[in-house]
């Protein structure tokens, strides 16, 4: 029985004897192509040669590409998701067609792996009348004939869609199934009726592996090749690119019809076993077993946090190769979020001192052979993944610590977590929404009823308001008017000016966002806060919130504005006139900003929790007034808080903070 490896260098081995050259994988971070993250499937890195591009290593190529699909990293846990993978592709650019590939597909399958050719059945497309293209029997033809020469059954059998598949299933010696486009036509956006005008397109024939388990009805009532139930699993597809669409509804033949065939490496190493479980290929069990040493669980019982590292940790590895590290966009952001739910499951596994380390140096050491990328770069990988595990166990540590003093009512309607409870941990401390369901689990504590739409809804809102951020519309990070914002956003004035009292007049915002729950402030400084610099900040605000200084506005001509000391971050982005809030007047102005309100009318509001407080009145406009706050409404002291310092980005830091 073939390992993954030597499918791997056999598969290379097979198709470099019949002319192909093989070439090295691509990133996984697409070069030149805005239009996605990662490289998702074998073909993307071969798109420009497959519409018509000279590829510069001839007419014939293989590889092995390794893959990324993040948007497959909820799925994680079951017996064959991944987002990493390897997909091992031959291709002919106007050179051979359908007999050769589906020939040395069967010779490959049966003769160099040796898989059990009674248990693999072949899918090819059924035709459509509309736009003349026929049913491709050419294709069926030469499998009949090879399954025939090895005494195999050759029926086949006409499926249709796939909901037709589950109401029909298999019948009694059928191998070669006949689908629509929707399951075997290749284009770029699906089937022929959405085939771009223009591109290179056709009909492609599956192949699938029988593992014969019992078909789970819970995905239809029968069994057919293209079911979900997992009896099947396809482990390659060869596309057969013979047409091109030159208007709507109508294609042409191609000149020279190109092949692209791909198969998911790990997905025929399982086959090669026979063993449903994905996991247990030689590119993955050694992780495992090493999980299995480093905290004393076995793999049965703890299936599901074992794949989800597993897998997580060869994505991130293979990321930090490609130059990919951990930040809060795009790849950075995908490739953290693998690091960090990798850390998550450790902890269901007991595991709460660092791991990365020693996993990486595994995973190094049974891909080094064959991508010898891997041994330049071992330590800045290693390096790389183990600074954000660091990072991330004491974001755990702080949420776990919120997380106990939320519960710690003093009656059980208290200890109720709410999503806006989880969203606050989520989005103040890091601590991610899976882990306070399980601790409310582990706790006993009560899910509430509408935790995740009301967590959902959270994040919807700051999803809002980061676009609105993001197309350079300020109003000081501000999302939205209520009692809450507007003490957030009083408060973030205040703490830039206590920065900038502290750390100089150097120091400026770059960037801000509001919550109803805390406020986050992004600013230039070479270092990590020390405990006193937090401590003396948190002085300075909490003293101007008691001090309950006056806020008003005036409106200001820009340069004016600037050039009597209003702080302006922002002010190449402004109109000729502006607003310049002022806090506290005379020698007591504790903050003078260019911003788009609106804001509380005394700074001493910000010790107000805003029951029964009117959320449509701005501070007043012109000049300040001398009514102070009625502090009969005041049902907690005001306490400004610093939850969280870290770095943004080089050269900045970032504070989150409450108001209890």
């Amino acid at each position: 029985m073939m390992n993954t490896q030597q499918i791997r260098k056999a598969f290379l081995d097979f198709f470099a004897e019949r002319g192909h050259k093989v070439i090295p994988r691509a990133k996984l971070v697409p070069e030149g192509d805005p239009t996605t993250l990662f490289t998702g499937s074998g073909m993307q890195p071969m798109i420009p040669y497959l519409l018509g591009a000279e590829h510069p290593e001839g007419t014939r190529i293989a590889d092995s590409q390794t893959c990324l699909r993040a948007q497959d990293i909820d799925d994680v846990g079951d017996n064959r998701h991944t987002t990493f993978f390897e997909m091992l592709g031959n291709w002919s650019l106007g050179d051979y067609f359908k007999d050769e590939q589906i020939n040395w597909m069967f010779e490959f399958l049966s003769d160099v792996v040796k898989l059990d050719m009674s248990r693999i059945y072949i899918t090819c497309y059924i035709g459509d009348d509309r736009y003349g293209i026929p049913r491709d029997d050419e294709a069926a033809a030469i499998w009949q004939k090879l399954f025939r020469a090895r005494g195999l059954s050759d029926a086949t059998a006409e499926i249709g869609s796939e909901e037709n598949g589950y109401k029909r299933g298999i019948r009694a010696g059928e191998r070669i199934f006949f689908y629509d486009g929707s399951k075997n036509w290749w284009s770029r956006n699906g089937d022929p009726e959405h085939t771009p005008i223009g591109d290179p397109c056709g009909p492609d024939s599956e192949m699938f592996y029988d593992f014969g388990t019992p078909h789970d009805s819970s995905f239809g009532e029968n069994c057919h090749p293209n079911c979900d139930c997992g009896r099947f699993m396809e482990i390659g597809n060869n596309v057969f690119m013979a047409y091109k669409k030159i208007a709507d509804g109508k294609f042409e033949l191609l000149a020279k019809p190109n092949v692209d065939q791909g198969s998911g490496l790990e997905r025929l190493a399982a086959a090669a076993q026979n063993n449903l479980d994905m996991f247990r290929v030689s590119v993955i069990y050694p992780i495992i077993e090493k999980l299995q040493e480093m905290s004393g669980c076995d793999y049965e019982s703890n299936a599901t946090a074992m794949r989800v590292i597993a897998d997580h940790l060869r994505a991130a590895t293979f990321l930090a190769i490609d130059d990919v590290k951990p930040s809060n966009k795009e790849q950075g952001y995908v490739m953290r979020r693998l690091v960090r739910r990798a850390v998550r499951f450790a902890f269901d596994l007991g595991i709460e001192q660092n791991f990365l380390e020693q996993l990486v140096t595994k995973i190094i050491e049974i891909y080094r052979g064959d991508f010898p990328e891997l041994i330049s770069v071992s330590n800045k990988i290693a390096e790389i993944l183990v600074k954000e595990e660091k990072a991330f166990r004491q974001t755990l540590r702080k949420g776990l610590k919120e997380f106990e003093r939320m519960i710690n009512g003093a009656n059980r309607d208290e200890r109720i977590l709410t999503g806006d409870k989880i969203f606050t941990l989520y989005d103040t401390y890091g601590f991610p929404m899976e882990l306070s369901v399980e601790e409310a689990f582990k706790r006993d504590i009560p899910v509430s009823e509408n935790w995740r739409a009301e967590f959902d809804e959270k994040m919807a809102k700051q999803r809002e308001m980061s676009q609105t951020a993001a197309k350079g519309t300020f109003k000081g990070g501000l999302g939205g008017h209520t009692w809450q914002h507007r003490r957030y956003h009083t408060c973030t004035h205040l703490l830039q000016s206590a920065l900038r009292e502290i750390f100089g007049e150097e120091l400026r915002q770059h960037g801000s966002n509001i919550t109803e729950e805390r406020l986050r402030f992004d600013f230039n400084l070479d270092h990590k806060m020390t405990d006193d610099e937090i401590k003396r900040a948190e002085d300075l605000v909490n003293g101007w919130i008691r001090a309950d200084l006056s806020v008003f506005w005036k409106e200001y001509p820009t340069d004016d504005a600037l050039k009597m000391g209003a702080i302006g971050p922002f002010g190449e982005r402004y109109a000729d006139t502006v607003k310049v809030y002022q806090m506290g007047v005379g020698d007591h102005i504790a903050s003078m900003e260019i911003c788009g309100g609106p804001h509380l009318e005394h700074t001493g509001q910000a010790a107000e929790r805003g029951e029964n407080l009117d959320d449509s009145t701005d501070a007043p406009a012109n000049a300040p007034i001398d009514q102070k706050t009625d502090f009969s409404k005041i049902t907690k002291p005001a306490v400004f808080r610093i939850v969280k310092e870290e770095s943004s980005s080089a050269g900045i830091r970032r504070i989150k903070a409450i108001l209890e």
